[in-house]
């Protein structure tokens, strides 16, 4: 801040994937960001500050204060559209790519795909790897067969930075839902079905099991990010009961990036001791 003021200039810091902050730290960075100014009094307002969520519940986790101090200026915007994806992605294309290298069909498919998520590093994910696939032929453009391989192999809600932003019981609880699906074949699997897995992992991992409150807050959670599909049971089920499915996502492939995540994690405790 006195450099701000040495320099007579205003900062403006903007803070994407906030949850992750909340999920760790809870309230206490925020809040020390936004209490700045009142140890300045009588200086210049040199600071402005952007929170990015992808869900406004994880603002309630914060204590009432720093809610207050956020909640002024609140601004929803939509996911991005197609055509936003294709202005996003054209830029990348010319720096990355060899000219007309890029057939305009496979640039618009990606921006297609990627617009039914409206996640913009998923759509440079999908053009990467589509990159990726006409160099291994080798092909000398990018065509819409690589980006509908290149769809096959990735999946929005699975990059590393995904995984390493749930914590620990929200992976043992992803994982028993993989493994439930897995074994069952079934499209969606019970809540205490899901619960007696996630048990089983707590043990596997060492690791006392939350109580069903908490579980359940994490099925929303991982509802609300687009990981976790749930609906409540129809005809046929006796009484009335949450079922949990995957977001377009194959279990096989979900179990294996969260076994692999999981077991990198417990290598690394076990060095640290």
């Amino acid at each position: 801040m006195d450099m701000l003021d040495d320099k007579n200039i205003h900062l403006i810091l903007g803070l994407d994937e906030v949850e992750h902050l909340i999920r760790v730290e809870e309230s206490t960075p925020i809040y020390n960001l936004t209490r700045i100014q009142e140890e300045r009094v009588g200086k210049p307002i040199r600071l402005s500050l952007i929170f990015i969520l992808r869900e406004l519940e994880y603002l309630q986790k914060l204590d009432k204060s720093t809610i207050d101090t956020l909640q002024r200026n609140l601004v929803k915007l939509d996911k991005y559209s197609s055509r936003q994806l294709t202005d996003i992605l054209q830029p990348r294309v010319d720096l990355a790519f060899k000219e007309n290298t890029v057939a305009d069909e496979a640039l618009e498919l990606v921006a297609d795909i990627g617009g039914q998520s409206g996640d913009a590093r998923y759509a440079i994910e999908l053009l990467w790897r589509a990159g990726k696939y006409a160099d291994s032929e080798p092909s000398k453009r990018v065509l819409t067969d690589h980006v509908r391989k290149a769809a096959g192999s990735v999946y929005p809600m699975l990059r590393g930075e995904y995984i390493a932003a749930l914590s620990p019981h929200e992976k043992y609880m992803l994982l028993a839902l993989a493994r439930t699906l897995e074994e069952s074949q079934e499209a969606y699997a019970s809540i205490g079905t899901v619960e007696r897995e996630y048990k089983a992992v707590c043990e596997e991992y060492d690791d006392k099991p939350r109580k069903h409150t908490q579980i359940w807050k994490y099925a929303r959670g991982l509802g609300a990010i687009g990981v976790i599909a749930a609906s409540k049971s129809g005809e046929g089920v006796r009484g009335k009961t949450t079922l949990l499915g995957l977001q377009n996502i194959p279990a096989s492939t979900m179990r294996q990036q969260l076994e692999a995540a999981l077991t990198t994690t417990r290598k690394k405790r076990h060095q640290l001791k």
